[in-house]
Order: C-alpha cells, then sequence, then structure tokens
C-alpha cells in the first residue's frame, strides 16, 4: 500500500511534463489561408496607381448599413478592400452607371478617386473595408453636397 501514494505521486508529477511536452508539438502546424481577393485593379477594372513614399497607415473598418440604403456619393484617395459578413452590397458607379451586387462571404476591390457608392438590399449589410492609406490621409471623402458615408 505504501507504492499507492508514490505512484499517484508519480503519476500527478509526470503529466505535466507530458501535457507541457507534448503541448508544442502539437501546436506547429500551419494554418490555412484562402485568397478572397488579390487585384491590381478595382471592380469596376480602374487600375490602381503607384503608392506615395510617405509611410504607409492601414484602417479597417467594420461598416453597419441599414435596410435599403444609398451611401453618399464619395471617393476613395488610396486602394481599399472589402468583404461582406451579412447581407449584400451593390457598388454602383457614378460617371458609368455600372454597377455589381457582392453577397455574404464575398470580397472586392474598390476604386480609387472615382465617385460612387454602396447600397443595401433587403436586409442590413454588414462590411470588413481595409484601407491601404498614409497618416492624416481620409479613408473617405464626400462628394461635394454630400453628406460623409460613416
Amino acid at each position: 500500500m505504501r507504492f499507492l501514494p508514490a505512484l499517484a505521486a508519480t503519476v500527478l508529477l509526470s503529466t505535466p511534463i507530458l501535457a507541457h511536452a507534448a503541448g508544442p508539438e502539437s501546436q506547429t502546424a500551419s494554418g490555412h489561408a484562402d485568397i478572397l481577393v488579390k487585384s491590381d485593379h478595382s471592380w469596376n477594372g480602374v487600375a490602381y496607381q503607384h503608392y506615395p513614399t510617405t509611410p504607409p497607415q492601414l484602417t479597417v473598418l467594420r461598416l453597419t448599413i441599414p435596410p435599403h440604403t444609398a451611401l453618399p456619393w464619395h471617393v476613395h484617395p488610396s486602394p481599399n478592400a472589402g468583404y461582406v459578413l451579412a447581407g449584400q452590397l451593390t457598388i454602383q458607379d457614378r460617371a458609368t452607371g455600372k454597377q455589381q451586387t457582392f453577397h455574404t462571404g464575398e470580397a472586392f476591390t474598390e476604386s480609387v478617386n472615382d465617385p460612387h457608392r454602396g447600397v443595401s438590399g433587403d436586409e442590413q449589410t454588414v462590411v470588413i473595408l481595409t484601407y491601404s492609406g498614409t497618416k492624416g490621409t481620409p479613408t473617405s471623402v464626400p462628394l461635394k453636397g454630400e453628406k460623409s458615408e460613416y
């Protein structure tokens, strides 16, 4: 019976060591990446130009748009990409009238300095937007007479 406490102590003391030894090995696997969008031009076919020579500043926004809402006409001074988390977003180009609808789970690239707006569908739309700008540069600029996009 004296060996039971010794056996229990050995098991208790060795368990964290064994768990720790197995931990890092089981955590060395790489993640899986799906490219959602990769492009050198915006959704409407306009090619992106070179970046400014100043240091970059990335901004990530979660934009929630009520159902049946047209955002104000605006431009983006820097490249950005979006991902529709919920609902749908129709992007309309003001100059050409061209438009394209993106649904939940779809990614898109936005235009730079081309007036456009987003329009939600029958349900609330939630979009993640990632801007690749520079310090002091706004992510969105409303056209004259329009309200801010957000």
